[in-house]
């Protein structure tokens, strides 16, 4: 984790911006500002405190709420006087209702929930699961279902049906995300990949 040394609390008199990002949408959250007691109780405790200005005192997001920011990482900005935090939420983050302060769609970054959900899916197995039901029965099964969703979406992009295309395409993306998993890869592992021959290109 970060050093609080390494962050310059004095170009605003003892506090910094921090912006908050989900870890698995990348969806920005809101933006709070620390003091160097509310960054160091944040890594302690795990999750997200801030330096309230207007109630001039530290303040656990979720304190009143329950909706906290569990802290996953942090980093700093080039100036060393911005902070911004990887988090998972535990329920809305704005105090209106809404999962972000900032108004963007609802299925934003949705991708990142189902990679957890399929990771939490292999771990856990619970009953009645479609997922665990793949997982159970392994490798061979989930490669077939993978390679039928993949013939169902060439045959509805070859007749143009657009919304059976949607329809079938997230079939055959979610099937591959539990291939990923069975296999042990990672999204991060075919971003690094994909990025290796962009930067060749």
């Amino acid at each position: 984790m970060l050093d609080v040394k390494n962050i310059d609390f004095k170009k605003s008199d003892g506090l910094v911006p921090a912006v908050m990002q989900d870890s698995r949408t990348l969806k920005v959250l809101m933006v709070g500002y620390m003091n160097r007691d509310a960054f160091e109780k944040s890594l302690s405790e795990g999750y997200v405190t801030f330096f309230s200005r207007s109630k001039n005192r530290l303040w656990t997001k979720g304190e009143s709420s329950g909706n906290k920011l569990m802290v996953v990482d942090v980093y700093l900005d080039c100036d060393g006087d911005t902070l911004l935090f990887k988090v998972i939420p535990s329920g809305p983050v704005c105090h209106k209702g809404d999962l972000s302060c900032f108004k963007t769609s609802e299925y934003e970054g949705f991708l990142g929930v189902l990679l957890e959900t399929v990771k939490n899916r292999k771990i856990e197995r619970p009953e009645k699961s479609y997922t665990t039901y793949l997982f159970d029965k392994g490798i061979d099964k989930i490669c077939k279902k993978l390679s039928e969703e993949c013939a169902e979406t060439i045959i509805e992009a070859v007749k143009g049906e657009k919304n059976k295309v949607i329809y079938e395409a997230s079939d055959l993306i979610y099937h591959l995300i539990v291939l990923l998993e069975e296999c042990s890869i990672s999204v991060k592992d075919l971003e690094k990949e994909l990025f290796s021959r962009y930067s060749k290109d």
